[in-house]
């Protein structure tokens, strides 16, 4: 399929000169000034086509909502206290980082484009450092963390008996009979084991994932389609994607490879909206973002048909997002109440070994700490309950059951993939020596 309208998103060659969507580009000048001046230079002034380029993401990643469609996702209800106990030692802590080499915390943090770091033990705050202009009081894109937080939502619903895993997502949607998605159960869609014929691809402008997908979502900028109205174009928003677009790949099976997409994070959040008859943004809001016990107000993005990207959408601060891992690392319980069904956040960690060969099939992540990929998040160690959510150019939300940790960190990272990134590697090596420390001084001291 192809935009109706094709003409109106310009030559070829003004969409290689775009480059939206690229894996971050590197640095090779002096950096400049960013949003230098008022109004802005031209040189500092961030935009939709270079928001996500080195490094005007430092900015553009804690002011998402100056750039993109937004929609509200309000926090109710008394602010759940941090008892701030800062630990200088952890920010001392010597750590083999991506590199190979011997490093400080501090020193990875300070040199590897992070934007906040915040640490909890428990309910105690114990360590908070900002980079970049942010603060505690501004709100971050999640990119693909987002996803955890879809699956955390549609447990819900599962929990309730109103989604059956083991069901095509055709019997709850029915625009998908005949996509890629109609011979799918919906833990396939979860666990990313889709067999799909759809890869993205973030460096080739030719691609569907450029043509169809990005413009789609949003997120990214191709010349005149900002202005494609929907009866211009088959694919307006990203609803239309997954149905008209998504077919199967007939060499494979489904849940015979784990083949990381963010379509499957989207039919997600779109079973949660068409299931509970709420927008996705609303849903979140009513059954998981008032019951946290914020600080902040948190927003998410939308597409051009101004529905919430669930699989990236998200923005909190760094706070609210280490909030949102605490009630993961209790097992979805906030102060006492149940927000998310316990067994439904233990399946995440239920892995299996056929779990565990696919993501060793797959020599994209071979390199990297994870051991598998379940209802979106990444497992590193299910015996410690130790897994995170992960998002593009650095977000994550690392959870330490075993030590009782929760780390929310996020970043600007230059590189969007995380696969062989040594700035990915030398932060989540840093969120794991503090996590083994933490865990050793709390043995310690209860001898």
């Amino acid at each position: 399929m192809r935009f109706t309208s094709h003409k109106q998103l310009g030559s070829l060659k003004a969409l290689c000169m775009a480059g939206v969507l690229a894996l971050g580009a590197q640095p090779t000048m002096a950096e400049p000034t960013i949003m230098e001046g008022f109004p802005p230079t031209a040189e500092s002034q961030v935009t939709l086509k270079n928001y996500r380029d080195y490094p005007y993401n430092r900015w553009s990643f804690h002011n998402l909502g100056a750039i993109a469609n937004t929609l509200m996702i309000p926090r109710a209800g008394a602010i759940q206290s941090l008892t701030e106990a800062n630990n200088p030692t952890l920010g001392q802590l010597q750590v083999t980082d991506g590199y190979g080499k011997q490093r400080s915390v501090d020193q990875i943090l300070d040199s590897e484009d992070t934007d906040a770091f915040v640490v909890l033990q428990g309910d105690k705050l114990l360590m908070e450092r900002y980079f970049n202009g942010m603060s505690r009081y501004d709100q971050h894109i999640w990119f693909s963390a987002t996803k955890s937080l879809t699956t955390t939502a549609l447990g819900i619903l599962v929990e309730q008996g109103k989604i059956d895993l083991n069901a095509s997502p055709v019997n709850y949607i029915p625009e998908l009979k005949g996509s890629g998605f109609e011979r799918v159960t919906i833990q396939e869609v979860l666990d990313h084991s889709t067999a799909i014929d759809f890869k993205e691809n973030y460096t080739d402008l030719t691609s569907d994932f450029f043509q169809h997908y990005a413009p789609a979502m949003k997120m990214a900028f191709l010349p005149g389609a900002q202005d494609v109205q929907p009866g211009d174009t088959e694919i307006y928003g990203i609803y239309d994607f997954l149905a008209r677009f998504i077919k199967p790949d007939t060499t494979l099976e489904p849940n015979q490879a784990f083949d990381y997409n963010s379509a499957n994070a989207d039919l997600a959040g779109w079973l949660i909206s068409r299931v509970s008859g709420m927008p996705y943004h609303q849903f979140i809001q009513q059954h998981i973002w008032s019951k946290l016990g914020t600080e902040h107000d948190a927003y998410i993005a939308a597409d051009r048909a101004l529905m919430a990207i669930a699989t990236g959408g998200m923005n909190t601060t760094a706070r609210d997002a280490a909030r949102f891992g605490r009630m993961i690392l209790n097992r979805g319980q906030v102060n006492g109440e149940q927000v998310i069904p316990a067994n439904w956040v233990d399946t995440s960690l239920a892995i299996t070994d056929h779990d565990k060969a696919k993501m060793k099939a797959n020599t994209k992540y071979k390199d990297n700490s994870w051991i598998a990929y379940k209802n979106m998040w990444w497992i590193i160690d299910e015996n410690q309950g130790e897994y995170a959510a992960v998002g593009i150019h650095g977000q994550v939300i690392y959870i330490n059951r075993a030590a009782n940790v929760v780390i929310a960190y996020f970043s600007s990272q230059p590189t969007a993939s995380a696969a062989r990134n040594p700035q990915f590697q030398s932060k989540l090596f840093a969120a794991q020596a503090i996590a083994r420390h933490l865990q050793s001084a709390s043995s310690a001291s209860t001898k």
